[in-house]
């Protein structure tokens, strides 16, 4: 079975820094393009940003660029979005998904006070 888990969602202050994690079960994270959404409430879901599969080569929109990075452990299986300098308008709850795929983490919550 395929599952995706995210961690590293928390409360943190305007400026601050949290990394999370996506680690992976049932699949390869270097096969797929895998990504990152976040949907705040009331919002549509809203991508983030992206790492390929094959070269890890990264993507992301331009609400977050220069501010988080993606990042691949192969060794661990698992994904990360560093996000620097957060805002409040970065509060939502931030899913990984291997897009290909379609397969979907059940997100955490990140909270960023003003």
């Amino acid at each position: 079975q395929v599952h995706l888990v995210e961690s590293g969602g928390g409360l943190v202050q305007a400026g601050g820094s949290l990394r999370l994690s996506c680690a992976a079960s049932g699949i390869t994270v270097s096969y797929y393009a895998m990504g990152w959404f976040r949907q705040a409430p009331g919002k549509q879901r809203e991508f983030v940003g992206r790492i390929t599969g094959r070269i890890g080569s990264t993507y992301y929109a331009d609400s977050v660029k220069g501010r988080f990075t993606i990042s691949r452990d192969n060794a661990k299986n698992t994904v990360y979005l560093q996000m620097n300098n957060l805002k409040p308008e970065d509060t939502a709850v931030y899913f990984c998904a291997a897009m290909e795929a379609d397969y979907w983490g059940q997100g955490t919550q990140v909270t960023v006070s003003s």
